[in-house]
């Protein structure tokens, strides 16, 4: 497990190991610069030339400690100071002073004609939370348009480190090298496309320092898929869950077949699918594993029928290609009404499940989540998110991880916020942001996959809390594996299945010794 920090975190972090544990903040700055130097080297990074552009804060004093190192490694060095000298930190002062000591020029304005291999970023740091305008920003569209590899000293300068947010202008990095633990704002939209390779380094700021307040934002690791369910020898097809999809319409057959196939894929033991009679032979054709209940599309399945279907499963999932004709709202209301009156099977609302339930006014929302036993699990889109809140689909991207939260914790639901990186959102409070994934993965079909992925580690008893986040990761991770053999703009989410199997063979799978086993 990884954890991602904000501004206040970090900021109090820092303030704990200082003032608890006693480690002098210069000692701590000048481990940063060290460490930055160091990574520098690592990443084959050309110092031939090196600007280095400083602020008055501690990112400054920062950037003042790794003038110097460099300095005395014998690279040519130009630094510039561009905040208020007025307003200069205490360590950045010191640091100030020693590169002074050591007769290293400080410029205020960036020389002419300077043609650097590196432009070091040390302008703003992560508390940065108002718009850069004026003098600044005239110094960071200089620096994004001189020559050489842009490196961030912690956070790109002019990035929120809360929300990714553009701050006005933004310092535009090939690396960041940050401290300690990974900055929000360098992981979500816009602020990664201006952080470039994310390297975070130790430099003696660590749990400890956490003094009991864990980070509110963590991100699944490849060691976290030991939680998978474990094959065992002596099973059957029951024990590794009942899975029914409520998915696919008339022209939309493709979705439940993807959504079954993942749903093998991830080990379900036994799928059922819930779908018009049309769509009988293309199903019994792609998935002749999957148990098949159909219904007429002009008439919604009886009472009987569904309440029967619903018993028998370990999880429900509804929604991917379902449609929204009058046939289709009934079912739903149906499944609606029966997650409020059970205890002991989750439940997942994914695509057209959600548009319904946006569109029809007679469906209580509020009231419907809340009243669910087990939480809900939802995995909308932006524009999926945008029907169900009101918002626009813009304000959600710029707002992802509170918009996910608000949600989740307002109407008690599990929130998959889908996106470039995935926010998983807990009613109460904990978040997770996908680290796993890729663009090529923006594609038809990918998202009745992950309903499919996550349907099932619910059917294998996997709590939604832990169901959601998992499988938004396991997914992105197949994604991840196949773009080696497809490229991006070849991938499919039919690949994404065959994804699934290799990432759950390298990462789960014992390896069985049959020589051994069968010697006497």
């Amino acid at each position: 497990m990884k954890y991602l920090v904000n501004s206040r975190e970090m900021q109090k972090y820092d303030v704990n190991t200082v003032l608890h544990f006693k480690v002098p903040g210069l000692l701590l700055m000048e481990h940063a610069a060290i460490t930055f130097v160091n990574e520098l080297h690592k990443q084959k990074v050309d110092l031939s030339e090196v600007l280095i552009v400083c602020g008055s804060g501690n990112n400054g004093g920062d950037g003042f400690a790794i003038a110097r190192l460099l300095f005395l490694e014998g690279h040519t060095v130009t630094v510039v100071f561009a905040g208020n000298k007025d307003h200069c930190s205490e360590q950045n002062r010191i640091q100030q002073d020693i590169l002074n000591a050591y007769g290293v020029p400080v410029y205020t304005d960036l020389p002419e004609q300077i043609r650097p291999t590196t432009v070091i970023d040390a302008l703003f740091g992560v508390g940065l939370s108002r718009d850069v305008t004026g003098t600044y920003a005239d110094i960071l569209c200089c620096m994004n348009t001189l020559p050489g590899e842009k490196v961030a000293v912690d956070i790109a300068s002019g990035i929120s480190a809360d929300t990714g947010a553009v701050l006005g202008m933004a310092f535009r990095a090939d690396i960041t090298i940050t401290f300690a633990f990974a900055k929000l704002g360098s992981i979500l939209w816009p602020g990664n496309e201006y952080a470039g390779r994310v390297i975070v380094c130790d430099i003696g700021i660590t749990k400890e320092s956490w003094l009991g307040e864990t980070p509110s934002v963590m991100a699944l690791e490849t060691k976290d898929l030991l939680l998978l369910p474990e094959r065992k020898s002596h099973s059957n097809k029951g024990s590794y869950g009942k899975l029914l999809l409520i998915a696919g319409s008339v022209n939309m057959a493709g979705a439940a077949v993807l959504s079954a196939k993942a749903a093998y894929a991830t080990g379900c033991g036994l799928v059922r699918v819930l779908t018009p009679e049309e769509n009988r032979i293309i199903l019994q054709s792609c998935v002749p594993e999957a148990v098949l209940t159909t219904y007429d599309k002009n008439a919604a399945p009886g009472k009987a029928v569904l309440q029967e279907a619903f018993d028998w499963a370990d999880a429900i999932v509804a929604g991917p290609g379902l449609g929204k004709e009058k046939t289709a709202a009934q079912i739903l209301n149906f499944v609606l009404e029966y997650g409020t009156s059970q205890e002991k099977k989750a439940i997942l609302f994914d695509a057209d499940a959600l548009n319904l339930i946006a569109e029809q006014n007679d469906l209580p929302e509020a009231d419907i989540w809340k009243n669910f036993k087990i939480p809900a699990v939802i995995t909308p889109h932006p524009g999926e998110m945008s029907r169900l809140t009101g918002k626009t689909v813009n304000e959600i991207q710029h707002h992802l991880l509170q918009t996910a939260a608000d949600y989740a914790k307002e109407y008690h639901v599990v929130c998959v916020l889908k996106d470039e990186h995935t926010v998983t959102a807990l009613p109460d409070g904990k978040k997770y942001l996908n680290l796993s994934g890729n663009s090529g993965m923006a594609t038809a079909g990918s998202g009745d996959v992950l309903s499919g992925v996550i349907g099932t580690l619910m059917a294998q008893k996997i709590t939604p809390y832990q169901a959601a986040p998992l499988g938004v990761y396991l997914h992105g991770l197949s994604g991840d594996l196949m773009i080696r053999t497809t490229g991006l703009q070849g991938l499919t989410a039919s690949d994404l299945i065959c994804g699934i199997k290799k990432v759950l063979n390298i990462y789960t799978t014992k390896p069985i010794d049959n020589e051994q086993k069968f010697v006497e």
